[in-house]
């Protein structure tokens, strides 16, 4: 059974092994994220993978989430 994590992103432990995916799809968000910094437009990855725009924008602010509450210590 699919659970939302956030809007346009859910996580089912039968869908790419519970990796957080596009809502609808099994398109791993993390995916998305590689593209991006890989240098594809979001015009070419919503062509590619048949999300909107929105999902990719849901899967960015699902990111910046995950990455808000990652803590960071400096060591000498």
């Amino acid at each position: 059974m699919p659970r939302e994590l956030a809007p346009r992103i859910v996580v089912d432990p039968a869908v790419q092994a519970g990796k957080p995916v596009i809502a609808g799809t099994r398109l791993p968000v993390e995916l998305v994220i590689a593209k991006l910094a890989g240098g594809m437009t979001p015009d070419e990855i919503v062509e590619e993978y048949a999300i909107s725009h929105e999902d990719i924008r849901a899967a960015l602010r699902y990111a910046a989430g995950v990455l808000a509450m990652d803590e960071v210590r400096a060591t000498a």
